[in-house]
Formats: C-alpha cells, structure tokens, sequence
C-alpha cells in the first residue's frame, strides 16, 4: 500500500514565506551598500533609503558582519562590503564568459535586420572588436576583429563615448584631441554624446568606413561603467535615415540585455 504524499502544512508554507522575504531584505540591503555614492552607509541611513524599520536593518547588518559580506566601522558605526561580498564577485566574474554572454544578442540583432552585429570593448582610449555575427545577405558588412580603434570616430567608439560620466569624456577628449585647436572639436564630440547619451543610440553613415552605415549602443558593467558597445552594420544604402532610427531602439535593448548579463543594475 503506498503512502500518500504529506501535504505542507500552513505553517511550512509560513515559515517559506518569512525566509524569502528575510532574503529579500539582505540583498536589498547589500545592493544598497553595494550601489551608494560612498563606500559605506550607516543603519539610519539605509533603513530611510530602503523604507525598512532600523531594528530590521540592524538585525540583518549585524548577520551579514557575522557572515563576513559587511565589514563596520567600530568608530563610525557604518558599514561596508566585506570579504566575503568580494569573494562572491570576483568568483561571478572569473565565471563570466563574455562572448557568451553577447552572442545571442548578437545572433537576434542579425535575425530582426539581416544585418552584421558586432560586440566591440573598450580597452584605455581605444576600443576593439570582440565579436561579430554576419550578416546572412550576399554583400554584407565584416569588421576586423581585434584591431585597436580611437574612441573618437565611428558609431561604436563614440556609443562608448557616450556612455562615459562627462567628467571623463572630458578627460579623455583632452588626451586624445589636446590642444587649443582641436578645442572646437572636443566641444562637438562632447555636445553629440549629450545627445546620444538623451536618445541611447549613435548612427554613423560612412564615419569611419565609406559606404558603411552603423547603430550602436553603449553596454555597461557590474560596476556602472562604460564597457563596451553593440551595432547593427551594413552598406550605407541599407542602414541609414529611416531605417537606421528604426533599428536603434532595438539596439538599445539588446545593449541593456548585455549590460545586465554583465552584472549592470539600472539606477531605479
């Protein structure tokens, strides 16, 4: 005779209830800690920003210091990342295959425009690309994978212009275009990053390869930064006015897609 399967009582059903809303909290806290302006929050502070009781917080800070994930400042009574939220990091990060994580973004852009997608990665004051799915049509856009190309020129490197803090871009147009005449210059690349930044797109039409159109959008990492950038590209006659504005909301959406694969979280 079988034994009929136990059924969960209500208060199994309680207590599950009351461990995923206790995790919940802990990763609302360390996201918390994790994403403030400065390197540590302190009790009153996080259960303001978090709209939480303090003797909550408190409670769950003390368990995360115990479990090594939030280091205190015995002085200050604040907290920080610890050891442990490190550890977790750096392990998610030796684990992250990065052209695995962009491919079939890339393959998705291709289907919806039959067009070349690229993946290209900031490297300093230069940029490269990673990786590239091809377009399925007989003439068809191909990009060298692995040649070093300035920030300043091209639909990809200024996505990735776009994406950085104006503070940086400045710093960067000012080593890459120094002085006083290339001043003109700085001040345009700066305004049409604005821009880009406002709308999340760049279009190139025969910018750095004549004949060539390109939509790209700037990927970010874990950290917020400026990572790298996707594109749609192809023969200028195929990516360009109505359609290459078509393709860029598309394009912004597979970069957020990278972006949080990367470990990105948009500011709410």
């Amino acid at each position: 005779m079988s034994t009929p399967p136990a059924s969960h009582a209500p208060a199994d059903h309680a207590d599950d209830r009351q461990g995923a809303n206790g995790v919940h909290r802990a990763l609302q806290i360390i996201f918390a800690v994790a994403e403030a302006e400065g390197p540590d929050m302190g009790v009153s502070e996080l259960a303001r920003s978090l709209n939480l009781s303090k003797t909550v917080v408190h409670r769950v800070v003390r368990t995360l210091v115990d479990d090594g994930f939030f280091q205190m400042d015995e002085r200050t009574r604040r907290y920080r990342l610890g050891p442990a939220a490190v550890s977790v990091g750096l392990s998610a990060l030796a684990r992250m295959e990065v052209p695995e994580i962009v491919r079939p973004h890339l393959e998705a852009l291709v289907e919806h425009s039959s067009e070349t997608a690229t993946f290209s990665v900031r490297y300093g004051d230069k940029r490269m690309y990673l990786s590239q799915v091809l377009s399925p049509q007989e003439i068809r856009m191909a990009v060298p994978l692995g040649k070093l190309f300035p920030l300043h020129i091209g639909g990809s490197s200024r996505a990735i212009l776009a994406g950085m803090a104006p503070e940086e871009l400045d710093r960067h147009l000012e080593r890459a275009l120094p002085g006083e005449g290339n001043a003109p210059e700085r001040a345009r690349i700066a305004d049409e990053a604005a821009a880009v930044r406002a709308r999340g797109f760049t279009v190139s039409a025969g910018e750095r390869q004549a004949d060539a159109g390109s939509v790209a959008a700037p990927v970010f990492d874990a950290r917020g930064q400026v990572y790298g950038s996707l594109s749609v590209c192809g023969p200028l006659n195929r990516v360009r006015d109505e359609r290459a504005l078509a393709l860029g909301p598309v394009v912004v959406e597979a970069a957020r897609a990278v972006s949080a694969g990367l470990g990105f979280r948009a500011p709410a």
